[in-house]
């Protein structure tokens, strides 16, 4: 039996990419009955035009709806307006707990005033030395670098992230121009963007797979217990054995390590306080009763 990749949803039907070629499938009679729905990014094996099998995902969205991910791209504007470390220290948290491994790209570099460049190129630095991928040029003049990106795309499933207006779909374009994706403008009034993006695909790029939907809009969800939220801050994970408790929270605890490198310099404050008010959230937020699954 055929085993491919799910490419493209589009009104029922799944295209498969199997063995070099493309088949336009459709989902087994049987799955709605077990709650089973294909979707893009899917491991699937397939016979006579229809889906039999789903495999197991080790991790999907919901928006967009694709599985299977390798790696996201968070497209971060660093123009003093829209950038927000706030912001990125969460969705690097919600990447952590899906198991996608981030790369932050710095887009907007032209916009800025030589100090906030300097600024910008600390913080990428900075995150750099946690241990995450940071793409920023050197130069100003080296606006939106493609080629340090497109190293990653080898043999992997990458999706692009950020704030609507951050520069997702003009980066892109610019990776691939035949893609024509709609791209929105920032609105001054509100300082929030519209939404350009519809229907996910993967596109072959660079001996990898990309979706050209830059729709990941689901990462203010965060379905872990509070006391797992230091799990997913790398710094914390390397030095919490020098903790006092083993099952130091960073919090309140005496003889906390985490806390200790905060006040020398060690570790960024503003990560930490963050790391603090994603707690506070999350121990203090209402359950959700008949959620829809």
């Amino acid at each position: 039996m055929p085993t491919g990749r799910i490419y493209q949803s589009l009104s029922g039907f799944f295209d498969v990419h199997a063995d070099g070629k493309t088949y336009r499938t459709r989902a087994r009679g049987n799955f709605r009955k077990h709650g089973i729905k294909p979707i893009v990014g899917d491991i699937v094996e397939f016979e006579n035009d229809y889906i039999l099998k789903v495999d197991s995902r080790k991790n999907a969205l919901v928006r967009p709806p694709l599985s299977n991910i390798d790696q996201a791209v968070v497209v971060t504007a660093s123009t003093e307006a829209e950038f927000s470390l706030n912001l990125l220290n969460r969705q690097l948290v919600a990447l952590g707990i899906s198991k996608i491994k981030p790369i932050i790209y710095f887009t907007k570099i032209d916009l800025l005033t030589p100090e906030r460049f300097a600024k910008i190129r600390q913080i990428a630095n900075d995150y750099q030395k946690i241990g995450y991928v940071t793409i920023c040029p050197d130069q100003q003049s080296d606006n939106d670098p493609i080629e340090p990106l497109r190293d990653y795309f080898a043999n992997r499933v990458t999706v692009f992230m950020g704030q609507t207006g951050a520069g997702k779909s003009t980066l892109l374009n610019k990776i691939l121009p035949s893609l024509h994706l709609a791209t929105g403008e920032i609105s001054q009034a509100l300082n929030r963007g519209r939404h350009t993006t519809r229907k996910v695909t993967l596109i072959p790029i660079a001996d990898g797979l990309v979706a050209d939907t830059p729709g990941f809009s689901s990462y203010d969800t965060f379905e872990i217990d509070y006391r797992q939220v230091k799990d997913y801050f790398p710094e914390f994970v390397r030095n919490a054995s020098g903790c006092k408790f083993r099952e130091c929270l960073h919090v309140k605890e005496p003889g906390c390590k985490i806390k200790a490198m905060v006040d020398d310099g060690e570790i960024l404050k503003s990560r930490y306080d963050d790391y603090l008010q994603l707690v506070e959230m999350i121990k203090n937020r209402k359950p959700i009763y008949n959620k829809k699954k």
